[in-house]
């Protein structure tokens, strides 16, 4: 048998009667690699001698995987096998070193895979026959550790107090020890590194046996099976809508794609999606009113990722009701238990809104820890570091029902990229008419407003009549469930009530200008009036609207300024596809409707990430490579460190400004590595003192005191935050123009 053969066959069967197979199967090892190392290389071929290594250590690496949730050492977990694991160490360590010798002599250990070859430290660590002889293991943590996992020595404090709160610490081998505490925060909560106690990871943190790839899927009638509507409320009848019409385009984005990057080797996620803003029990009647006026925006978003996760290939469940969610989650093995261990869960990847982020907590209790690292929440707005955090923003006041998540601010997916504290997940703007069916439409001197609801009309009309009488016919496309009830639209507005996405993008052909009004914030609108050709004005704010000055932020997890109703539009964008002028200034009103009138050739635009096929990829992107729980801290960081900068900034700058005014965006994910004293002096800092404070401003060297201070909580590190007295040192990456969440080695 080969030692492959054996390797699936143990894994295959476990303990029941391999034990007798196993050391059967590691005795031919013996022999083989006995064998004379000069004749292997004169009487096989190259590739011969890089299998035997390989076959070789994928045993090995097999049966140390078998053994993962067997807690080492001589404590109280069930089948901690001791005594068997002593003779097997044995044995394991006499191969480990007749591979070493083998290596050397091949001289393959260069080529041998980074996933096929484990790093075996050789630092001074025990030795199989030092366990033998009852010497216990010492588990210490280095000071390069500490600030690795800064949440471990907390953890620590954490379990020696509460291991015996439930019966599952003991099952997985705590017994009240330091080792049996970081045994288990490193193996089964990835809080601490296991070389604390290991000497080095022998475990793959992928399983690459598994041959399963994630297939590109365009089978239209499959994503319509997922997205059957519960209770028959018509729930998903507006997003089933959209895919429909813009298919076609999806199908040719992913083929589109698959030429420019290779998407072969991908591994299909488990993903869980549940839409609490359409249950019943969020009380917001999404469902309702997705046909009646009602705010489309979060449909867009959840209609386009659905869309981008299922051509990607990945596996999807779809809930929208409290109650199916609840049927899910009871089916989850030990949902309500304490103890963390993410091994065994049936799901990779968790998209949620924060409605149904409640109810998911309702469900699983105790058990949501194993969960959370898992979770990505769709937040059109933004959740900033300082909200996110429930101790920090109780202390401070600033506690509201949408913030106090304890989540890695990254884990919040926004509609615009608000802030590089979260991740821009975006949407697609959608085009109904192709080049071909829109040439024949004629441009004429006509205005489309942007505000579907009455109310947001008032307090307008003399703007509107300052265009009015510039020589463009005002159009409206307010609903009108009741043509009385229309109290702020001018006479002179020819109103079409709410038109379906055909008749809207033919009659933004027609027009020349897109007329925003001030709310709603951030929109997809102006941006499929951009990409139809018409010019979006953009209405400046005299004073930047925030949570104090706009009711609309009131409670949003977000101390975000914004200087325009659009500032995407404004930032991303600009002239001459849009302009941001001030609404209430007459003359200045007068003259950009004048500057837009004498335009000869009105030609559309839309941001690639804006696309099908930039949608995807940055989707892609993110699945591939993004993973917040702490094991993978371990793993290659992404975006990678030769796309990184660290900048040390002015006084009074944010990092978001710092990186900005360089062409390049914060990225929080690096932030680790300017957290140190060393980074600061660095850059130049001469620190009067070291100190380590918790607040969204770290790491940064204070002007005043010529003091140097670093982060204390992780989960504070923020892009965002500035104070006059600190200069941020900053973590900066580059871009890709058009894909500005994705670094330029980020595909």
């Amino acid at each position: 048998m080969s030692a492959l053969s054996c390797m699936r066959y143990f894994n295959l069967h476990r303990r029941q009667g391999c034990v007798l197979l196993a050391v059967v199967t590691l005795l031919w090892l013996v022999t083989i690699l006995n064998l004379n190392s000069s004749a292997v290389i004169h009487g096989r071929t190259e590739h011969i001698k890089l299998e035997i290594v390989k076959l070789s250590e994928q045993y090995i690496r097999a049966l140390a995987r078998d053994n993962e949730g067997v807690v080492d050492g001589p404590y109280a977990g069930r089948f901690t096998a001791y005594d068997l694991k002593k003779t097997m160490a044995v044995l394991l360590e006499n191969i480990l070193e007749r591979l070493d010798k083998v290596e050397h002599e091949l001289n393959i250990t260069a080529n041998v895979s980074s996933h096929t070859q484990g790093h075996r430290s050789k630092e001074p660590s025990l030795l199989a026959k030092d366990l033998i002889n009852g010497e216990p293991e010492q588990c210490i943590l280095s000071d390069k550790e500490k600030q690795l996992y800064p949440k471990c020595e907390g953890k620590i404090q954490w379990m020696k107090q509460m291991w015996q709160s439930d019966p599952c610490y003991a099952s997985y081998g705590v017994d009240g020890s330091m080792c049996s505490f970081i045994m288990y925060l490193s193996e089964v909560e990835g809080w601490c590194p296991r070389s604390a106690w290991r000497g080095s990871s022998l475990m793959p943190t992928k399983d690459y046996t598994d041959s399963e790839h994630a297939n590109i899927t365009t089978d239209l009638d499959g994503l319509m099976q997922l997205l059957k509507d519960p209770n028959e409320r018509q729930g998903y009848a507006w997003i089933r809508m959209r895919i429909k019409r813009i298919w076609p385009r999806w199908e040719a984005a992913i083929r589109n794609l698959a030429k420019t990057q290779d998407m072969t080797q991908r591994k299909p996620k488990k993903i869980l999606i549940h839409l609490g803003l359409l249950s019943k029990q969020s009380g917001w009647k999404f469902a309702e009113m997705q046909f009646k006026g009602g705010p489309l925006g979060e449909l867009v978003q959840w209609s386009d990722l659905i869309t981008a996760l299922y051509v990607l290939g990945h596996h999807l469940t779809i809930t929208s009701e409290a109650d199916q969610l609840g049927s899910i989650v009871s089916q989850l093995p030990a949902a309500n238990s304490p103890c963390q261990s993410r091994k065994e869960l049936p799901v990779h990847i968790i998209y949620i809104d924060i409605v149904g982020l409640k109810q998911f907590k309702k469900y699983v209790k105790t058990g949501y820890g194993k969960f959370s690292c898992l979770l990505r929440i769709l937040d059109s707005f933004g959740t900033e570091p300082a909200f996110n955090l429930r101790s920090f923003a109780k202390r401070n006041k600033k506690l509201t029902s949408w913030g106090g998540q304890d989540l890695q601010p990254q884990q919040f997916f926004n509609m615009f990229p608000h802030s590089p504290d979260n991740s821009f997940m975006g949407f697609v703007v959608e085009r109904h008419l192709n080049e071909t069916n829109a040439k024949d439409i004629e441009r004429n001197n006509h205005a489309v407003v942007y505000g579907k609801n009455d109310y947001m009309w008032k307090g307008k009309e003399e703007y509107l009549d300052i265009v009015n009488k510039s020589g463009l016919v005002i159009h409206g496309t307010v609903y009108k469930e009741n043509q009385s009830k229309l109290e702020n639209i001018p006479n002179y507005v020819i109103n079409h009530g709410i038109l379906n996405g055909e008749d809207l993008h033919t009659l933004l052909r027609q027009s020349k200008v897109f007329l925003g009004l001030g709310f709603p914030y951030e929109g997809p609108a102006p941006l499929e009036a951009i990409a139809n050709g018409a010019v979006f004005i953009n209405p400046k704010f005299d004073k930047p609207h925030n949570r104090n000055t706009a009711p609309f932020f009131k409670g949003k997890p977000t101390e975000r300024e914004l200087t325009s109703q659009h500032p995407y539009a404004e930032q991303f964008i600009g002239e001459p596809y849009v302009y941001t002028i001030d609404i209430n200034n007459s003359e200045e009103v007068r003259t950009t409707i004048q500057k837009i009138l004498d335009i000869d050739h009105f030609k559309g635009y839309l941001p690639y990430e804006y696309t099908e096929e930039g949608f995807i990829q940055r989707m892609n992107a993110y699945i591939e490579h993004q993973n917040f729980c702490q094991f993978q801290k371990q793993l290659t960081k992404w975006p990678p460190e030769s796309n990184v900068q660290i900048l040390f900034g002015e006084a009074g700058k944010s990092c978001k400004q710092v990186c900005w005014e360089k062409n390049l965006i914060c990225e929080p994910s690096h932030f680790l590595e300017t957290n140190a004293h060393s980074a600061l002096m660095t850059k130049g800092a001469s620190c009067a003192a070291n100190k380590t404070l918790i607040d969204i401003f770290y790491p940064a060297l204070d002007t005043k005191t010529n003091d140097c201070i670093l982060q204390q909580e992780e989960l504070l590190f923020s892009c965002v935050g500035a104070q006059d007295h600190l200069r941020r040192l900053c973590p900066c990456r580059n871009y890709i123009k058009g894909q500005t969440a994705l670094c330029t080695n980020c595909v």
